[in-house]
């Protein structure tokens, strides 16, 4: 797909050449490798393997145009910035917009809370109950090290969660 999108930006610019020398009633070649051209004597057109394109409907491609805009910038250059394609949004809109997040985000602090909770009631400060299949002392430490990055990573997400609502406005 990649390499088709290639051809057409390489072509384009080659067809609207030909397009401008049908106009002008020259002979346009078709060369091997896809070149089209209209500069070639026949001779040279013969000895490279050209054929003429008479006849043969011809398409012309348009490039961006390089116009001014009243800002200065071209009109492919205005047109490309983020908010170019997006609707616009409404006040009220926004607004619902802005509810429906604080809700999401509240819920999710609601439940990473309980998390954390049940994280930190299961961790004991770091003393756990030793389970049946941890006979090992190195198996049991490795489990309270793992209990205490998920404490951790647990509370940085919670963390995280009233900073974000706080920047919303309503801080919990």
């Amino acid at each position: 797909m990649r390499h088709a999108a290639t051809l057409w930006l390489l072509a384009a610019p080659l067809l609207l050449v030909a397009g401008e020398a049908q106009a002008q009633d020259k002979p346009v070649y078709r060369c091997p490798g896809n070149l089209y051209t209209d500069a070639l004597s026949p001779k040279e057109a013969q000895s490279r393997g050209c054929k003429t394109l008479d006849g043969a409907p011809i398409t012309v491609i348009q490039g961006p145009s390089s116009q001014r805009t009243q800002g200065g910038q071209s009109e492919r250059a205005a047109g490309s910035g983020a908010g170019a394609t997006a609707p616009k949004v409404t006040s009220d809109e926004q607004r619902a917009r802005d509810a429906d997040r604080r809700r999401i985000l509240e819920a999710e602090l609601r439940k990473e809370e309980e998390a954390l909770a049940a994280l930190q009631k299961e961790f004991n400060n770091g003393e756990p109950e030793r389970r049946g299949d941890e006979r090992n002392y190195q198996k049991y430490m490795d489990r309270v090290s793992a209990m205490r990055d998920a404490v951790t990573r647990k509370e940085a997400d919670v963390a995280a969660l009233r900073r974000e609502l706080a920047a919303l406005g309503s801080a919990r």
